[in-house]
């Protein structure tokens, strides 16, 4: 029996610089970044002080004043991410069955702000010991398990199909994507809405990145800290975010005239069981979940057109990751046009994989593929075709899209134009 074929049909991105797909689009596009001096908080205790906010109005996405004061700012961005997918789309939920309509989050952190919050509140900003837990928002429980995120999206589309959160660090919103896929592959549902969101933005996660380093000192210059790939890179950007997007499977897609953005063809996690936060220089285990996707997607190495990176901005990832191309594409690495858009837009911690699968899809849709921006010093570790700058158009109806996360997680998807397979 042949395997279901999965295809996206909407696309709903917040992003910082960027609210909305469109405007993602065309942040990134241009290369512009949307990393400035943090604003949400006092930070001038912090080592590192910048990050990718969102100005984001929840009233203006069609938020309720009630529903506001239920969601963590991370729901309220993956609400309002799931509406634009939908409306994306074109599909007709309401006609649809609810129990074969699914919903798939992926998050690394939950409703890290609204906790932090909250405990200021009930502690008074930490001067009792013995928290007084009247003062809290009636709705606190839902801060404090990260499934109300899955729940949330699902009472804003009447889903009653599978529903779940994804955790697994920064790979959250591709593994949340890849589970989606396996569902309607296995006949668990029809349709899935699936993505990732973060609102990490906050003190207590600041302190735990400048902890061990991870985050970059460069507070002199906020819209040029987040440099992937660049010889002077010495860390991340914290950012923010959601992206969800709409599966379903390719015929039916097609029966109901929608457009269609990229067929999932393969998808693959491994762990290193190596170290909490350390990446092994020869990338061998994302290679592997490389060499596993491509497998599963039926894809040559050499069909790959362009590579949206993890591109963090640390040391050992961008390290990890350009040994991790070269395995597992071999000498087509070094003609294939790699990126990060977290040059950009911050790291989302979860939500960024999501993020870059959109990033992706546009990027065919577009044959555009976005830049890596503030490289501008080349390291003789990093020797791939990392597109500096400036935008370029290219041929793009196969993308490898990658993520690596804390705790060793890997991540690989391939997504590709439905019709290349036929031809």
């Amino acid at each position: 029996m042949s395997r279901r074929r999965i295809v996206i049909t909407g696309v709903g991105v917040i992003a910082p610089g960027g609210v909305g797909a469109d405007s993602f689009w065309q942040l990134i596009s241009s290369g512009r970044t949307a990393t400035r001096a943090i604003s949400f908080f006092d930070s001038s205790q912090f080592r590192s002080r910048v990050a990718a906010e969102i100005d984001f109005d929840p009233l203006a996405h069609g938020l309720s004043p009630r529903e506001i004061r239920r969601m963590d700012r991370a729901a309220q961005l993956v609400v309002a991410a799931t509406r634009e997918a939908v409306a994306d789309s074109g599909i007709e939920l309401a006609a649809a069955d609810p129990f074969r309509v699914g919903v798939s989050v992926g998050t690394a952190v939950g409703a890290t702000m609204g906790l932090e919050q909250e405990y200021q509140v009930v502690s008074d900003s930490g001067r009792v010991e013995l928290v007084e837990h009247e003062y809290a928002v009636p709705h606190l429980y839902n801060y404090l398990v990260p499934s109300s995120f899955a729940a949330e999206v699902a009472w804003a589309t009447e889903a009653q199909g599978p529903t779940a959160v994804v955790s697994t660090g920064c790979t959250s919103g591709l593994d949340s994507v890849g589970y989606a896929v396996d569902l309607i592959r296995e006949g668990s549902a029809d349709v899935m809405l699936a993505g990732a969101c973060d609102a990490p933005i906050s003190p207590i996660t600041m302190a735990c990145f400048d902890a061990i380093k991870a985050t970059t000192p460069r507070n002199d210059d906020p819209e040029h800290a987040s440099r992937p790939f660049d010889g002077t890179r010495n860390g991340f950007v914290l950012g923010e975010g959601a992206a969800m997007l709409v599966l379903e499977e390719l015929d039916t897609a097609r029966r109901r005239g929608a457009e269609i953005y990229a067929e999932v063809g393969g998808f693959a996690s491994r762990c290193n069981a190596f170290h909490m936060t350390g990446l092994r220089p020869d990338g061998a285990e994302m290679a592997e979940a490389i060499s596993v996707a491509l497998a599963e997607a039926e894809t040559d190495p050499t069909e790959i057109d362009y590579i949206n990176a993890h591109g963090s901005g640390t040391r050992q990832n961008d390290r990890h990751e350009t040994a991790a191309f070269k395995k597992s594409l071999g000498e087509h690495a070094y003609r294939t046009p790699v990126s990060s858009i977290k040059s950009m837009v911050g790291h989302s911690l979860g939500a960024i994989g999501s993020i870059e699968i959109a990033a992706s899809v546009l990027a065919m849709k577009h044959n555009v593929v976005p830049p890596t921006a503030n490289l501008h010093t080349a390291d003789p570790e990093c020797d791939l075709d990392y597109v500096p700058l400036i935008a370029r158009e290219w041929h793009t109806d196969t993308v490898l899209t990658v993520g690596s996360g804390f705790g060793g997680f890997q991540t690989a998807m391939v997504l590709r134009n439905p019709d290349r397979r036929a031809a």
